[in-house]
């Protein structure tokens, strides 16, 4: 859509990641932790072995990851994660999906109902927007990489898809099971992504003007503070000059 730059929502993405730095390594470790759980292989255990790719992303040490994936795998008696998704729709529709480990689901559900009572939004039941959305390995490339080499290196990989944006940045797009084999291939090549994560990626998107736009960051900012909370996905489309306005 005209105005709509990829690569500026997702720088200021980025920016907002590295502001919660401390509690992205809290949520990494405990996903470390859970995935570990299926065994502690990242050959036999593709969770886990995505898991430990965005640990290295974002600079989670190794000696950090792997005693994670020790605690995971051992029989310690520790906590007991269990895992729940909460959808519901934020300011002006946009639909929200909220994936949570917790030891405690009554303080999970009651927070995040809160956050999506106090910014305009209200939680659905199962279902209610999750078919919108399909999980996809997404890497992002800043303007300046060459097209030819990154599809070409991309496809031969395994990737589905190469996108084009119209500011120049690129995305491989690739099923969850090949995601880390594409990263991995491209890295070698020497095409090392901005950005790289298997998310839930929205079939159809909400427009969100500058209205509400500050109400809509509030509200996912919330849930992202939450402890419990490991991601939060949606399918707001904000232009250029809208996101100016919470930057």
């Amino acid at each position: 859509m005209a105005g709509h730059s990829k690569w500026a929502n997702m720088k200021h993405r980025k920016a907002r990641q590295d502001a919660k730095k401390v509690k992205i390594f809290t949520k990494l470790i405990r996903e470390l932790t859970v995935s570990a759980k299926q065994g502690p292989d990242p050959d036999g255990n593709p969770r886990l072995r995505t898991a430990i790719a965005k640990a290295l992303v974002n600079n989670l040490s190794r000696d950090v990851i792997e005693r994670a994936v020790k605690r995971g795998a051992g029989d310690s008696g520790g906590e007991n994660f269990e895992e729940l998704v909460y959808e519901g729709y934020g300011p002006n529709g946009v639909a929200i999906i909220v994936e949570t480990l917790t030891d405690n689901h009554k303080r999970t559900v009651a927070d995040v109902r809160s956050a999506f009572t106090k910014y305009g939004g209200n939680l659905g039941t199962n279902g209610s927007v999750s078919y919108m959305f399909a999980r996809q390995g997404l890497l992002s490339f800043a303007p300046g990489v060459s097209e030819d080499l990154l599809m070409e290196q991309a496809l031969e990989a395994g990737a589905d898809d190469v996108v084009t944006h119209d500011d120049g940045s690129f995305e491989v797009v690739t099923t969850p099971e090949a995601f880390v084999d594409v990263q991995e291939a491209l890295a070698r090549a020497g095409l090392q992504a901005e950005h790289a994560e298997v998310s839930l990626v929205p079939a159809t998107k909400a427009e969100i003007g500058a209205d509400t736009v500050v109400k809509f960051f509030k509200l996912i900012d919330m849930l992202e503070d939450f402890d419990d909370v490991q991601n939060v996905y949606h399918n707001a489309d904000i232009a250029d000059d809208v996101m100016a306005l919470v930057e």
